[in-house]
C-alpha cells in the first residue's frame, strides 16, 4: 500500500519557493506539498499574493502571524545596535523565526521533510536549516540540490503556467519585513553597474527629497522605542511610521559589498528607514548614560551579536549571555533624543535622560564648582612614558652616533 508523503514548505510567494512547488512532486516524488508563509510585517499585498499561489499550486497552505514576536526580536536588536559590516539584519534576524514557525506546521501535519527555496550560494541555507536539523527534519533544498539558475527557474515557470514576479527584465530577488528591504541579482551582480531608481520602493531619491528638514522626537524606555513625538504607540506601528518618515526623506538606503558566512564577498542593496534613524538615535542615548568603558565594551559586545546573527545562530548560549549583558546596560537607557531628517541624513540635536552622566555644572566654562588648578598635578603625569620614551630614544641616537 502506497503511503502519502508530505513535504512543508517556506514559502515567500516569490519565485524560488513557487518553482519548488512543482518540482518537490515532479523530481522528489511528493505526494503532498503545503506551504507556510509567515508574516512578519511584509506588505499586505505580498502576503495576499502568497496566500493566493500557496492555494492556487500547492496542496494545502498556511499564513501565520509573527510579527509581535518579530518586533519583539528587532528590540532585542535595537538594544545591540544590530548592524553587519552596514547592513541592519532585517533578513537575518528574520529567518531562525521563521524557520520555528515552519518546524510548527511540519510536527502538526506529521511531514516527512521541510523544504526551502534557498541557493547553495547564500546565507539563508544556513539560517533555515540550523533550526530544522534542531528538530531532527529531512532537509529539501531544491535551488541548490539541483544546481539552478534563476534564468532556468523562470523559463520552468513559464512552462509550467506558473505565475511569478521576476523576469529576464528584472530577475531580482527582494526580500521584504518590517524592518528592511533588500534586492540582490541581475544587472546588481556587477559591483560597477550603478543601481536604477526604480529598484528602490520605500525611500525617495535623497536629492528629490524635501527641502526643509524634518525634526522627530524618539522617546525610549530601557532601551526599546515607546513613542514618537510624544505620541506613545507598540512597536509595530512605531516602526511603520518611521519607515513612512524617513522614507520620505531618503533616509536608510545601503549599497555594499557582504560578507557572506561561506566567503563569497556580494553586492546587496538595502532599505531601513526607521532602523537608520531608530538605531541612529538609540546609539547617541547610549553615549549620554553610558560610562566610557561601558560603551567601549559593548561595541564588541555588539560585534559578536551582529555574527552569531548573521550566520543564523541565535540558538547558540553565548547569544544569549551576550543579550544579558546587553539588558544591563540598558537599565539606564531612558530618555529621548530628537533627530533631523535631511535628504538621506539622519543627524541627533538634541538628547535627555534622567539618568545622564552629563553634568553642565562640572563640564561648563562657566562654573567653579570643579577648581581647575587641580588638573595641574594630573596633567604633569598624563603622557610620562610617552615623554621618557622620547627622551631614551634620543639617548639611544646620541649613543650610536
Amino acid at each position: 500500500m502506497h503511503v502519502m508523503s508530505k513535504v512543508v514548505l517556506s514559502y515567500s510567494g516569490g519565485l524560488d519557493t513557487t518553482v519548488c512547488i512543482p518540482l518537490l512532486r515532479e523530481k522528489y516524488g511528493f505526494d503532498e506539498v503545503i506551504t507556510v508563509t509567515v508574516d512578519i510585517g511584509q506588505p499586505e499585498d505580498e502576503i495576499r499574493k502568497a496566500e493566493e499561489r500557496g492555494r492556487k499550486y500547492a496542496d494545502k497552505h498556511y499564513t501565520i502571524d509573527a510579527r509581535k514576536e518579530y518586533v519583539e526580536l528587532l528590540f532585542k536588536l535595537i538594544k545591540a545596535n544590530g548592524e553587519y559590516e552596514g547592513y541592519v539584519l532585517g533578513t537575518a534576524l528574520a529567518r531562525p523565526l521563521i524557520a520555528e514557525k515552519v518546524v510548527e506546521v511540519a510536527r502538526k501535519e506529521k511531514a516527512d521533510a521541510i523544504a526551502h527555496g534557498c541557493t547553495g550560494k547564500g546565507n539563508d541555507q544556513l539560517r533555515f536549516e540550523n533550526i530544522f536539523y534542531q528538530y531532527g527534519f529531512k532537509v529539501i533544498a531544491p535551488m541548490r540540490e539541483m544546481n539552478l539558475t534563476r534564468e532556468w527557474e523562470i523559463e520552468y515557470a513559464k512552462q509550467h503556467g506558473i505565475d511569478v514576479p521576476a523576469t529576464k527584465e528584472k530577475p531580482y530577488s527582494i526580500d521584504e519585513n518590517l524592518w528592511s528591504r533588500s534586492i540582490e541579482g541581475g544587472k546588481l551582480e556587477d559591483p560597477t553597474f550603478i543601481p536604477p531608481e526604480d529598484i528602490w520602493e520605500w525611500t525617495s531619491d535623497p536629492s528629490k527629497a524635501p527641502d526643509e528638514p524634518e525634526i522627530v522626537k524618539i522617546e525610549f524606555e530601557r532601551g526599546i522605542p515607546v513613542a514618537i513625538n510624544d505620541e506613545e504607540m507598540d512597536g509595530l506601528e512605531l516602526i511603520k511610521r518611521l519607515n513612512a518618515i524617513g522614507g520620505k526623506h531618503g533616509i536608510g538606503r545601503t549599497d555594499m559589498i557582504e560578507d557572506r558566512v561561506l566567503g563569497l564577498k556580494s553586492r546587496e542593496c538595502y532599505e531601513h528607514p526607521a532602523a537608520t534613524i531608530l538605531i541612529t538615535a538609540h546609539r547617541d542615548l547610549e553615549k549620554l548614560v553610558l560610562s566610557r568603558r561601558e560603551l567601549k565594551f559593548k561595541r564588541i559586545v555588539e560585534e559578536e551579536w551582529a555574527e552569531l546573527v548573521y550566520y543564523g545562530l541565535t540558538n547558540d548560549p553565548l547569544f544569549e549571555a551576550l543579550n544579558a549583558f546587553i539588558d544591563k546596560t540598558q537599565e539606564r537607557v531612558t530618555g529621548w533624543v530628537m533627530v533631523k531628517l535631511f535628504k538621506g541624513s539622519v543627524m541627533p540635536v538634541a538628547r535627555f535622560s534622567p539618568y545622564s552622566l552629563y553634568k553642565p555644572e562640572l563640564t561648563s566654562f562657566d562654573t567653579t564648582a570643579i577648581d581647575q588648578r587641580f588638573a595641574e598635578g594630573f596633567s604633569k603625569f598624563h603622557g610620562l612614558q610617552g615623554r621618557i620614551y622620547k627622551d631614551v630614544m634620543s639617548k639611544l641616537k646620541s649613543d650610536f652616533n
